[in-house]
């Protein structure tokens, strides 16, 4: 109990700073837009290099992201966190260049949406994977995760590597918490299988056709 109370004050005080931070950012105070930059970029660059695979095209996307945040901060409103905003910013530019690449190495699997959704149906899938984390190390489930497809990989980084939320995923994706859940269950699923040499990887058939 003390270690989640200690958890939830660091987490009001991140909150906290970005907050001023960002209404001086607002202002036009550079120090402050300074301080927001050196705070997220390594997390964005590694969400876009783990999205994108190339160290160039990470670094670019990331310069990038902070360019459309340092000209759209104004219109953010506090409604949800900084980070879950700055996120989702930078989801949906990954997200756009991925669909512009037009070849199979990129192929983009959506979150899944229905018309009628019950989250309740998802209850136990997004649940955490014990038997896969502690019994692998990093470098097998890095490579593992380099083969899922870009929509089941960027909802198993935000989930397991970043640790956002399903709540926040969902916002941040602009999907519901019970496709969120589903997909980040077909995700582990589907490295589970990539790792015990059950499934093939995409990339693996295509060079071995």
């Amino acid at each position: 109990m003390m270690v989640h109370n200690q958890n939830q004050q660091l987490a009001i005080a991140y909150t906290n700073s970005d907050t001023k931070a960002v209404k001086a950012a607002q202002a036009g105070d550079i120090e402050a837009m300074s301080w927001l930059y050196d705070k997220y970029r390594r997390r964005i660059y590694n969400l876009c290099l783990r999205m994108l695979r190339d160290q160039a095209d990470a670094e670019d996307l990331t310069q990038d992201v902070f360019v459309q945040l340092f000209r759209k901060i104004d219109t953010f409103r506090g409604e949800s966190a900084f980070s879950t905003w700055l996120h989702r910013l930078a989801v949906n530019m990954v997200l756009m260049d991925l669909r512009s690449r037009n070849t199979k190495r990129y192929s983009f699997i959506p979150i899944e949406t229905t018309n009628e959704e019950d989250d309740s149906l998802y209850e136990q899938l997004g649940r955490e994977d014990s038997s896969l984390r502690s019994s692998l190390d990093r470098v097998v489930i890095r490579n593992a995760m380099e083969n899922l497809p870009p929509g089941y990989r960027m909802v198993f980084l935000l989930h397991d590597v970043h640790g956002f939320e399903h709540q926040e995923i969902a916002e941040i994706l602009s999907c519901s918490v019970g496709n969120c859940k589903s997909q980040l269950h077909k995700a582990r699923l589907k490295m589970r299988r990539i790792i015990e040499g059950r499934t093939i990887p995409e990339e693996s058939r295509m060079a071995a056709a």
